[in-house]
C-alpha cells in the first residue's frame, strides 16, 4: 500500500577534500534531521549563526562568520532546518571553504529534494533590508544556470572575500541544478545588499520547493520530465 504521507524532504551529507571537510544535514520542511546525520552535529545549537525553535533548528560554523550569516538567513526564510561544519584551508584564503561549503549545501539540497513532482517548480521574491532591496528567481529546473548582480564595492564584509558572495551562490545553483537569477536593485550598504539578495532568494526557493495541492506526482514540466 503506497502512504500518503509526503516524502520527509532531507538529507545528510559528508564532504572530504584535501581543501575542506564538510558535514551537513538538512531538512526543506524544517523539523527533524534525517537519521544518519553525523552526531557531530547534534550536540547542540550554541553557535553566533545558530537558531533553535519548534520549526527549525540552524547551527552552522563554517569558520568564516560573514558567510555563517548570510547561510543562516537563508535557512531560515527557507524554512530548513540546517546543521553545517567545515574546516577548511583558511589559511590560504577564504575561496575554498565558501565555495565547498555552497557546493556541498547545493548538493544536500538536490539529494533533499528529490524528484520535484507536485511541486511549485518556480519561485520568485524581492526582499528588502533598510535602505538594499533585492529580487531572486528561482526555477527548480535541473538546468543548472546562475546570473547573480549584486554591485558589491567593498573588498570584504567580515572574513568574506565580496568577489566570493556571488560565487558561492553560482556553487550552489551548480550543486543544485537549478536556474538562479539574483539581483540587488538598490542599496548604499554592502552588507544589506547581500543579506538582502540571501533573503530574496530564500523566500523564492520556499516558494519554487512548496507542494501544490491536488498535483501530486505531476511533473511541472510540458516535456513531462525535468532531466536533461
Amino acid at each position: 500500500m503506497v502512504s500518503s504521507e509526503p516524502r520527509i524532504r532531507s538529507a545528510a551529507l559528508a564532504r572530504d577534500t584535501n581543501e575542506t571537510k564538510i558535514i551537513l544535514a538538512i531538512n526543506l520542511d524544517g523539523g527533524e534531521f534525517p537519521a544518519d546525520t553525523d552526531k557531530r552535529l547534534l550536540n547542540g545549537a550554541d553557535g553566533h549563526a545558530s537558531q533553535a525553535s519548534k520549526s527549525q533548528t540552524i547551527a552552522i560554523n563554517s569558520g568564516i562568520g560573514f558567510l555563517d550569516h548570510m547561510l543562516h538567513a537563508l535557512a531560515k526564510h527557507a524554512g530548513w532546518s540546517l546543521a553545517l561544519e567545515c574546516k577548511g584551508d583558511l589559511h590560504i584564503d577564504d575561496h575554498h571553504t565558501a565555495e565547498d561549503v555552497c557546493l556541498a549545501l547545493g548538493g544536500a539540497f538536490k539529494d533533499a529534494l528529490g524528484t520535484p513532482t507536485g511541486l511549485a517548480r518556480f519561485g520568485s521574491a524581492y526582499a528588502p533590508l533598510d535602505e538594499a532591496l533585492s529580487r531572486a528567481v528561482v526555477d527548480l529546473s535541473n538546468r543548472p544556470f546562475s546570473v547573480i548582480e549584486l554591485g558589491l564595492k567593498r573588498e570584504k564584509i567580515g572574513d568574506l572575500s565580496c568577489e566570493m558572495i556571488p560565487h558561492c551562490m553560482q556553487s550552489f545553483a551548480q550543486a543544485a541544478r537549478v536556474t538562479m537569477h539574483v539581483d540587488c536593485i538598490r542599496g548604499d550598504n554592502d552588507h544589506h545588499r547581500a543579506e538582502s539578495a540571501f533573503k530574496a532568494l530564500a523566500v523564492a526557493i520556499r516558494m519554487a520547493t512548496s507542494r501544490v495541492a491536488g498535483r501530486e506526482g505531476e511533473i511541472p514540466s510540458t516535456k513531462g520530465t525535468l532531466s536533461t
